[in-house]
């Protein structure tokens, strides 16, 4: 734009939930505008990259889409160490999804970065016939924890576009500050070069 700097972020966003919560296919439907009926589960973790614009900043999600089984429990503090923003995932249909995304809450500020930007997600809402969870109990839980609240579908695509774009302006307001799982691309007059700082 003219008469004003663009600004170019590298944030590693982490999702984390239960198995069977969604997590990759919201992620895949975003991404690549996909959506199957039966995804295979996740082992270990996926990793993709997306780029966001809003106003004058990119931001480039370094994303890191965990397994939900228990048995790789222990596998998510390498994840989410360093992490600038964390999407935790539960399904409407599921109570118990619901239990498990609030333990991953205090886990992650426990052990998480102080400055992370935290998004509590209640996925599959285009099953509403099915619902177990409340959506104002849900609300009201990411209010009492000062956590965003989206309510997604990732058959539909609702809200999806509103989540991953919300995330990115927060982290994009989160500079100069700065906090760890970011990297700020250095403004250049040659085109095409960058330098970054380095994950935490």
């Amino acid at each position: 734009m003219l008469g004003g700097k663009s600004k170019n972020i590298q944030a590693k966003l982490v999702v984390l939930g239960d198995m069977g919560t969604g997590k990759t296919s919201m992620v895949l439907r975003f991404i690549k505008g996909q959506f199957y009926d039966y995804q295979e589960s996740t082992i270990g973790a996926a990793f993709f990259t997306e780029v966001v614009s809003i106003q004058k900043t990119t931001v480039k999600f370094d994303i890191w889409d965990t397994a939900g089984q228990e048995r790789y429990h222990s596998l998510a503090p390498m994840y989410y160490r360093g992490a600038a923003a964390a999407i935790v995932v539960y399904d409407i249909t599921k109570m118990v999804s619901f239990e498990r995304a609030k333990k991953w809450i205090e886990e992650l500020k426990r052990q998480g970065n102080p400055h992370l930007v935290m998004v509590l997600v209640a996925n599959k809402a285009d099953l509403n016939t099915n619902r177990e969870v409340d959506i104002e109990e849900g609300k009201q839980y990411a209010k009492d924890n000062n956590l965003q609240f989206f309510e997604t579908s990732a058959k539909t695509a609702e809200n999806l576009h509103e989540l991953f774009y919300e995330i990115a302006n927060r982290v994009a307001q989160a500079t100069p500050a700065m906090p760890s799982g970011m990297k700020l691309e250095s403004e250049r007059q040659d085109k095409g070069r960058s330098l970054f700082c380095c994950y935490s």
